[in-house]
């Protein structure tokens, strides 16, 4: 690439693994990044869920959940990094006094695009009080990608890029997440070849 190119941004964009990936992490996965720089990028696999489920997480953590459309939703493998640590990804939340730039919560990063994701307790807590954001998706551990890393994976075709769309993360099932973002590209699984690119 000439140096004077425009680094390419994916934040609010779902990376979807390519059928060569064999990662064990990565393999069939759709993640969306939060975050992508010329430092690298971060983001959390939205289709891989644990075996524990959001009621299960509170009870861990000593809080009530009033949300009873939460209680039976998975948690999320979000990836390989910091697999103790919660993120919680969700729209966008406002009080009479907040504005975009002041989130709610103590530690949220707020992603163009209308998502946010927090990783203070807060957000969990107006959970626990039946407040909180409407649509979450709650993931233990994230991805990262360091500089240039991830642009390398593009290049050598272990991912297909697409802007995200919020539906996907939060009304679609959860296995039907991989299809549905190949969906946003026109695309369907089995037109992949797992040596696409490799001719």
């Amino acid at each position: 690439m000439p140096s004077d190119a425009e680094p390419i941004n994916l934040t609010h964009h779902f990376l979807i693994a390519m059928p060569g990936l064999q990662d064990e992490a990565f393999a069939r996965s759709v993640v969306y990044l939060c975050e992508h720089s010329a430092r690298g990028a971060l983001g959390l696999v939205i289709n891989k869920p644990t075996d524990i489920n959001l009621k299960n997480l509170f009870d861990k953590v000593d809080l009530p959940l009033a949300r009873e459309d939460l209680a039976s939703v998975p948690v999320f493998q979000g990836g390989p990094v910091a697999t103790e640590r919660g993120f919680v990804l969700h729209e966008a939340v406002f009080t009479g006094e907040a504005t975009p730039e002041e989130p709610v919560y103590a530690s949220t990063m707020t992603i163009p695009g209308g998502l946010e994701m927090t990783t203070s307790k807060d957000v969990l807590e107006a959970l626990s009080t039946g407040a909180g954001p409407r649509k979450v998706l709650v993931s233990l551990g994230y991805s990262q990608w360091g500089e240039g890393q991830l642009e390398t994976e593009l290049a050598e075709n272990s991912w297909l890029t697409v802007g995200a769309d919020a539906s996907v993360i939060f009304d679609t099932p959860v296995q039907e997440r991989y299809d549905k973002a190949l969906s946003l590209l026109g695309l369907q699984a089995w037109t992949l070849s797992p040596e696409a690119g490799h001719a």
